[in-house]
């Protein structure tokens, strides 16, 4: 299955059923009051967010999405059944947004397991012409029909969810890294942009099994990614779900005169990308050191001290340094705050379709 982080679909809540006109025609009672039921609720349409779902691979394979109309009512003082609610579910960490014209108004964000919004509610079924029935006017000749479901085109935009994302230049050995210190495993090749999607690993704390923690690896980042270079929006969004960074720089792609220009570099990209994401606390790596001399690794080490930056020097092929990398990994991430519930959903989920009896912006379907 593809990774596919954007789709565009169109949502249709069923329409509410038409009420009945009726009047009871029995035996001895020719002339008997009205019974006509009221039209069912149409379905609404709901979107979840589900930790099965890990790409919106599906919508871009079925684009528009229906939920059943409310049937209408009959006589006998039998109303409609309503329509069933349609309820999609989603990755977590979906972005939802409202196309209105040429704007994409943000709706909701499904950051939690289990959250779920109304994207579209119902329409509510028509009143029978029993409803209508007064001291003044005993046969009402005359039915609501049914009111039209909400209809809106989505667009869902996918951001990874993790803990620690991985940044880096293409072919800085971020895969590589992921699947030592995880069961993932991403495509590994000795050229650029090799890992096209982000892959997700789940790291486990070998002193305490119970501890747990997700991390991403990001597709490599060029120059000029805050601009699109490289398809630099699509991977730089992905960052701004994690919570802290590991940012890795190959010795490939060292430049001696000044060794740390690669995380510089790519700093800029974030800071021009989000201010916020520039903050963000980071881990600085080297990586591939075996392919440098070991007084070249020692010159670079006094470097760093001299320039007063932590930096980890790794080979993650050989597993050089990685045990020391992260058990300062797992400090870090112990002595982060607890993530926020999410209280950016501006539609409420809640199921209740209670409105008020009359409809005053119905029209009415008279019966002669």
């Amino acid at each position: 299955m593809r990774f596919i982080d954007e789709a565009t679909i169109l949502v249709k809540a069923g329409h509410g059923g038409r009420g009945c006109v009726s009047f009871r025609r029995e035996k001895f009672i020719p002339k008997g009051g009205p019974n006509g039921g009221n039209g069912g609720t149409g379905g609404s349409i709901y979107l979840r967010a589900s930790t099965r779902m890990l790409s919106l691979y599906d919508f871009r394979l079925k684009r528009v999405y229906n939920a059943e109309n409310g049937h209408p009512g009959q006589g006998s003082q039998c109303d409609g059944r309503n329509g069933e609610d349609l309820i999609l579910d989603l990755p977590v960490g979906t972005q939802i947004f409202r196309q209105i014209g040429d704007e994409n108004l943000f709706f909701a964000d499904l950051s939690t397991p289990g959250e779920l919004v109304c994207v579209a509610q119902g329409g509510r079924g028509g009143k029978g012409n029993e409803f209508f029935k007064t001291s003044t006017m005993r046969a009402p000749n005359f039915a609501q029909p049914g009111e039209e479901g909400e209809t809106f085109t989505l667009r869902l935009e996918l951001k990874v969810l993790a803990d620690i994302g991985l940044l880096g230049l293409p072919n800085a050995g971020k895969s590589t890294f992921i699947s030592t210190v995880s069961k993932a495993r991403p495509k590994i090749a000795p050229y650029p942009f090799t890992t096209l999607v982000p892959n997700l690993g789940v790291v486990i704390n070998p002193d305490d099994l119970d501890q747990r923690l997700v991390m991403a690896d990001i597709p490599g980042l060029v120059e000029g990614a805050h601009l699109g270079q490289g398809l630099g929006h699509r991977f730089l969004k992905h960052l701004e779900r994690t919570r802290f960074l590991i940012h890795i720089l190959s010795a490939e792609d060292l430049n001696y005169d000044d060794p740390w220009a690669g995380f510089s570099l790519l700093n800029e990209e974030l800071a021009n990308y989000n201010e916020e994401l520039a903050s963000r606390q980071q881990i600085e790596v080297l990586n591939k050191i075996d392919l440098l001399a070991p007084e070249i690794v020692e010159k670079l080490k006094k470097i760093a001290a001299a320039d007063n930056r932590q930096i980890f020097f790794i080979s993650a092929k050989e597993g050089l340094g990685i045990e020391e990398l992260m058990t300062t990994v797992w400090e870090k991430f112990s002595n982060l705050p607890a993530n926020q519930p999410s209280q950016v959903s501006l539609k409420d989920a809640s199921t209740s379709l209670e409105k008020d009896l009359e409809f005053p912006d119905m029209e009415f379907e008279y019966v002669r």
